[in-house]
């Protein structure tokens, strides 16, 4: 395992102790109001394709997906495919999946937490920033990197499911592997490129989306 120098581990950590202080200090969450109109299926297929198809009404948890798959691909830095590295590439989405389940059956449970939205800002930063320099993690590490800001994204989803609870998380759980496998497969066709501008543009677009949700969070605290 690589060693990482002590300024990736403040880059790659600075976001998300970000995102929890605003958390901390901001009482009361932001509304994270779909405009699907979720809560109004009911039926157990519409719950599920409704379920499905939330992931992909907003940007910041599609950039957030897909940037976890993504940074897998490209943090393997060109391993050849084997046991080890094959737990390396699936270990932070499959983390996100089940941490995003699990947030998502908090909130429909009633269990809120403070500051989801400035977390799911701080994750687009923080997730922006490793596919932006290739920062590879400890496997370990990496997993529970994603898997902390996955709770802050179940939770928002969990807050708007309604309907048949258990179809429309597992229609949400499987677009969110989904968008996990596209992020790879970019993943892996960029790293069997010689240009590291693609995923670097890619990594500063979405760090640069997670600033900008996060920015009036930090403006209202101060």
């Amino acid at each position: 395992m690589p060693k990482i120098s002590f300024r990736r581990t403040i880059l790659v950590c600075a976001p998300w102790a970000t995102g929890l202080a605003v958390a901390t200090l901001t009482s009361v969450a932001q509304a994270h109001v779909g405009a699907d109109g979720l809560a109004h299926h009911h039926g157990a297929f519409d719950s599920f394709t409704a379920g499905a198809a939330h992931p992909l009404t907003g940007l910041d948890h599609l950039a957030a997906m897909v940037s976890v798959g993504l940074w897998s691909a490209l943090s393997l830095g060109g391993q050849s495919t084997s046991s080890a590295s094959a737990k390396r590439l699936l270990s932070a989405p499959l983390a996100f999946a089940a941490t995003l389940l699990i947030g998502a059956l908090m909130a429909l449970n009633g269990v809120t937490l403070p500051g989801v939205e400035p977390m799911i800002a701080a994750s687009l930063l923080a997730l922006g920033l490793l596919v932006a320099t290739r920062t590879a993690l400890p496997t370990g590490v990496g997993a529970a990197l994603v898997a902390g800001f996955a709770l802050f994204h179940g939770l928002a989803h969990g807050q708007e499911l309604g309907g048949h609870a258990s179809a429309a998380l597992t229609g949400m759980v499987l677009s969110t592997m989904a968008l996990h496998t596209v992020g790879i497969g970019f993943g892996l066709a960029l790293g069997q490129q010689r240009s590291r501008w693609l995923p670097r543009i890619a990594g500063v677009g979405v760090a640069a989306l997670g600033l900008g949700l996060l920015s009036p969070a930090i403006a209202g605290v101060f």
